[in-house]
């Protein structure tokens, strides 16, 4: 079954929470499919099934209180809890992407908290990252409290106007559609991994900082 085929049998109220949960664990470094949940449920929103408004409230939420408790963890665990997690999880939390996480965090300093809700490998790493490398809390809560809102709230908007016009065009353009909406996220997906790939291989990471983060 796809997602949004089992979230359209979950009651709206519960789905909500549902999202907020979801964005929640990932956003404190669980690596989950909080983006997707949110697609999905903001999709959903624009057939009716849900509110626009209670899926980007729950999932800014979500991603604001999952953040907020990735710094509590990573401030605690620091760079022994990323050893750990990388051995157990070398997809998500393997050395490259450490290290590229340390790179954006010492390059953009607090703004990597907020463009990092936007990045799937930040969106993960962001929180917990943040607190190992001891980035002051008040200016890592303003970040994470703007990058979640505006997160959610904009995908949330976006996708509900997007998906009612879509719904109104994909009646007498069905198969024509689903063939333009495969073939573009086919595109997007091998282009980004690609770049992913060729960042990750480049020598942009020689010169990383590994101390403490005060800006």
């Amino acid at each position: 079954m796809h997602i949004e085929e089992w979230l359209q049998t979950i009651p709206a109220g519960w789905l909500c929470a549902l999202v907020g949960l979801v964005i929640g664990l990932e956003s404190l470094g669980i690596p989950l499919p909080g983006e997707i949940v949110l697609v999905s449920a903001a999709l959903l929103s624009a057939k009716g099934v849900v509110s626009p408004v209670w899926v980007a409230v729950c999932a800014s939420a979500g991603a604001i209180i999952g953040d907020s408790i990735g710094y509590m963890i990573g401030r605690k665990g620091g760079k022994p809890l990323f050893e750990r997690l990388g051995r157990r999880f070398p997809k998500h939390f393997g050395p490259k992407h450490i290290a590229k996480g340390e790179h954006y965090f010492h390059r953009f300093g607090v703004w990597a908290v907020f463009v990092g809700r936007f990045i799937a490998l930040l969106r993960i790493l962001a929180g917990p990252l943040a607190g190992a490398l001891r980035m002051p809390y008040w200016k890592f809560l303003i970040a994470n409290v703007l990058g979640g809102i505006v997160w959610a709230s904009g995908t949330t908007a976006a996708l509900f106007y997007l998906g009612q016009a879509a719904d109104r065009w994909l009646k007498g353009f069905s198969w024509v559609g689903l063939a333009v909406a495969v073939l573009f996220g086919i595109g997007t997906t091998w282009f980004l991994k690609r770049r992913a790939a060729s960042a990750l291989d480049e020598g942009d990471l020689e010169g990383v900082v590994r101390g403490p983060i005060d800006v």
